[in-house]
């Protein structure tokens, strides 16, 4: 074989390939080929392996059909109370039909960046700045509904939409920030003096019942000291009154009655046991009856040497 026809068979060869990989398309997963015959749409290539027929058809768009996210540029939008803020907003979308898709519009990521910026401006115009800065839910559900019904002819759905920053003019943050400033120093202030008042109402209650214990311990005290002050006087009696029985049981004799009658009219008198004022009349009773005792107590002395002698005697 010549060299010739080598070469020949390899152009051959090559000419194959070419062709075979022409005619044959693999789709990968979370594709699909848009295919057109003689220009005209003719159907759609989902996951697989398909066949091309040369010359005849034509693969016009390849479409991912996974969730696409688009951050799009800030844009120039209006309040309410006229005041111009930059927002920027980021759009989750997938393609649902890529027919539709690759027909429907031109542009179709253009289309949605220009169409966010008109849905955004109409949101915004209705709303004063306060209510922009604290409504990002309300802005992002109606931004979501509208975009999802505008694109149902391009074969989109539009699964969310966020608004990722608003920025407000310079002198407009400046003033935000010093309200925020004074709204944090009223709070703080009103926190001290509810924490002074705090304190102070404890302050109070703790001295209130420091005083309440106190009176009550006194009280305690008080009557603790009463109540052995009353035992006292009743073992006192007690003692007296079994004295007296005793006395009773022993069955004294009159001397005996006199001599302690005696001993009382004398601690009267001497002035030591109480401070009462004698006359000096009872102060010669007393010493008139001290003699007496005497002479009692021996005559009572000589009583009892008889009675103690008297048995011996028998």
């Amino acid at each position: 074989m010549s060299v010739f026809q080598i070469i020949l068979l390899v152009v051959v060869a090559l000419i194959l390939v070419g062709l075979f990989a022409y005619l044959i398309r693999i789709v990968p997963q979370a594709k699909a080929y848009v295919v057109e015959r003689l220009g005209a749409y003719h159907t759609t290539w989902n996951t697989g392996i398909h066949i091309l027929v040369p010359f005849v058809d034509r693969v016009s768009n390849k479409v991912t059909l996974k969730e696409v996210v688009k951050d799009f540029a800030p844009q120039p939008v209006i309040t309410k109370d006229n005041v111009t803020m930059q927002i920027d907003t980021v759009v989750y979308f997938q393609i649902t039909d890529p027919k539709l898709y690759t027909y429907g519009v031109v542009g179709p990521i253009t289309a949605i960046e220009n169409l966010t910026a008109t849905t955004l401006r109409n949101i915004i115009g209705d709303l004063e700045l306060d209510e922009t800065l604290t409504s990002r839910d309300i802005i992002n559900t109606k931004m979501r509904a509208i975009l999802d019904e505008a694109t149902d002819p391009w074969g989109i759905k539009v699964n969310r939409v966020e608004v990722k920053n608003i920025i407000p003019p310079r002198d407009i943050q400046e003033a935000m920030e010093k309200q925020m400033r004074a709204e944090r120093e009223r709070r703080e202030s009103i926190l001290r003096a509810e924490g002074e008042k705090r304190s102070n109402i404890l302050t109070a209650e703790g001295e209130k019942e420091a005083m309440v214990l106190r009176a009550n311990a006194k009280k305690e005290a008080m009557i603790a000291e009463a109540e052995g002050q009353a035992r006292a006087m009743e073992r006192i009696y007690e003692a007296q009154a079994r004295g007296i029985e005793m006395i009773k049981n022993a069955n004294p004799t009159k001397e005996y009655l006199s001599l302690k009658s005696l001993e009382t009219y004398e601690k009267m008198a001497d002035g030591k046991a109480t401070k009462i004022v004698v006359p000096s009349e009872m102060q010669n009773m007393a010493s008139f009856l001290t003699s007496a005792r005497e002479i009692l107590v021996d005559d009572a002395a000589k009583d009892a040497l008889e009675e103690v002698i008297k048995p011996k005697k028998g």
